[in-house]
């Protein structure tokens, strides 16, 4: 294995972070300083890196009518929580704190954490000692380390998904960084490290070379887009117990636009390993991206270019000299997308209620007082919750009896909890304006007009029952996984997009480029011959993804 010596990249225009993360003692930097600062409402340049391996981002609004002097620094704070699993204790202590420092609302990302938007400097050590009391922590859900770590969600109670529970945490909690420095930071604890002598096992001083993305899921489901992760582990059972998994590798959405350097990518099969290979492989892997990732341009530094640059064998062999064992060759089942939305009834006679929240958006507004229903439901009938990874909820243990009641509450709260029609049940889009630095264009704000344009193109041509899934961003950074998506749309100009078509509902396939710089006013009319197109050159059950897969994309051009 390489030395985790640190490594500096040779461009002088690229090694700021690189230089940062050596500097800043185990990611303390001038952290502390700059919160005991009452003259400084947000932190250095430096610190800016930094402040993201604890789990939150600064930010300043984008929003047009705030006078720029009247703008202050604010922050995303994002919780590290592993499969989305959250008690009603815990899912109250959220929305306690969306009340308290974020603005009265609550999101939920495509990773199944929660993010709490126009946070401010003093807020940030109260809100993370109390992220911490609920035993949860921030660590590591930004920066160059390992994310948060996805899971299939389980609205059926079924014990082989109970089983993931387990690898998910473990893989969640052994890829934490070991630095003591959120706690000092934000818990007020003392050092305990000399320093000189303190360790990162795993990351070494220089961390990552950019973050690195987990998820884990049953052989057979793809709900969590496993295709889009650094690393993907997929069980097999014998005898009611993990005997292993399918190993992925190489998955990514980040692009930049007009530079064909950087592209989306879905990972690849490597192999299958015995249940009890889980951490060393995963380690192995971690270890090739951070020693081969490319530390001289962040936009070329994913896992995914060193595999497509390398090659698949080469990463195989890689990993096995690391892990001191050899990939099997297994065959892997179809995959399946199972619906949570809804009720459905559990194994121990409970029922589960997966509530639709398009964009993730907890909030109470002129749509209908989501946030406060849903706090009168957990906290009524305490039910644990699971996030999903296409910023859903489902409400799990819910008594037979308490059914109506249930409903009740949320058919009172005026929101529209239940889609009105498939074509917004997969649907997502990132936060994009005016929050997002790095937006280009609208997404989250718009996504509910583009859904119902597209839909009434869908109507017209009788296509509402097999409608596809359709995925927005401001920005091609992909967050809301649309290079996957059978319709991705990405914003290229204030106003103007590219549409990306051909991923598929297995999410085994990337879509491709078809058209550039469309309006967001045309959306819906620029697609619609191509829905026409399928809808009389499609076979049998074909999704559109999979039409264009067989067809290309160029030929719709024609």
């Amino acid at each position: 294995m390489l030395s985790l010596d640190p490594f500096l990249p040779e461009n002088p225009m690229s090694q700021t972070v690189e230089e940062i993360k050596i500097a800043s003692d185990y990611l303390r930097g001038t952290i502390a300083a700059t919160l005991a600062d009452p003259l400084q409402d947000g932190f250095s340049e430096d610190d800016k890196n930094l402040i993201k391996f604890h789990g939150f981002y600064q930010q300043k609004s984008r929003a047009k009518d705030v006078p720029e002097a009247e703008k202050r620094a604010t922050f995303m704070v994002r919780g590290r929580i592993p499969g989305g699993r959250l008690t009603a204790d815990q899912y109250l202590a959220w929305d306690d704190l969306g009340d308290l420092y974020g603005g009265q609302a609550l999101r939920l990302t495509t990773r199944q954490a929660v993010q709490l938007h126009g946070i401010v400097k003093d807020d940030l050590r109260p809100l993370l000692k109390a992220v911490h009391d609920m035993n949860l922590t921030t660590i590591g859900a930004c920066g160059d380390v390992v994310r948060n770590v996805t899971q299939s969600v389980n609205p059926r109670g079924l014990s082989e998904y109970d089983l993931l529970d387990i690898p998910a945490t473990l893989l969640s909690d052994h890829f934490q960084f070991k630095s003591s420095a959120w706690a000092e930071i934000w818990l007020g604890e003392e050092r305990i490290s000399v320093p000189g002598d303190e360790q990162e096992p795993v990351f070494g001083k220089t961390y990552l070379p950019r973050k690195f993305k987990m998820a884990i899921t049953l052989a057979g489901d793809n709900g969590i887009d496993i295709y889009t992760n650094d690393l993907a582990f997929v069980a097999t059972l014998e005898n009611g117990l993990i005997s292993g998994y399918f190993v992925f590798a190489g998955g990514g959405m980040g692009m930049t636009h007009n530079k064909p350097e950087t592209y989306p990518r879905i990972a690849d099969l490597v192999g299958w390993i015995p249940a009890d290979k889980l951490l060393a492989t995963a380690e192995a892997a971690v270890g090739v991206h951070r020693d081969f990732g490319d530390r001289n341009n962040r936009k070329h530094s994913r896992l995914k270019y060193v595999i497509q640059e390398q090659g698949i064998e080469w990463f195989r062999a890689e990993l096995e000299k690391r892990q001191q064992f050899e990939f099997l060759n297994k065959s892997l089942p179809a995959w399946n997308t199972p619906n949570y939305l809804g009720w459905q009834q559990r194994t121990d006679g409970t029922w589960s209620l997966g509530v639709h929240i398009l964009c993730g958006r907890i909030k109470n507004s002129e749509k209908g007082q989501l946030k406060a229903a849903l706090r009168n439901v957990v906290r009524k009938y305490r039910p644990t919750v699971q996030l999903t990874a296409d910023q859903d909820l489902i409400l799990q243990g819910i008594k037979s009896e308490d059914k109506q009641g249930l409903e009740r509450i949320l058919a009172e709260s005026g929101y529209a909890w239940e889609s009105g029609s498939k074509i917004f049940d997969r649907g997502l889009a990132c936060v994009s304006l005016p929050t997002c630095p790095l937006a280009l264009a609208e997404a989250e704000r718009v996504l509910d007009d583009v859904l119902s344009a597209i839909d009434s193109k869908l109507e017209i041509h009788g296509l509402k029952h097999r409608a596809p899934i359709v995925r927005m961003t401001g920005c091609p950074n992909g967050c809301s996984r649309p290079y996957s998506a059978e319709i991705g749309i990405v914003g290229q100009l204030p106003g103007k997009y590219a549409i990306f078509l051909g991923g598929t509902p297995a999410g085994d396939k990337i879509a491709r480029l078809w058209v550039q710089k469309i309006s967001l006013e045309r959306l819906a009319d620029t697609l619609e011959p191509v829905l026409f197109r399928w809808k009389t050159g499609g076979l049998e059950n074909e999704s559109l993804g999979e039409y264009v897969q067989r067809v290309g994309v160029e030929s719709l051009n024609s």
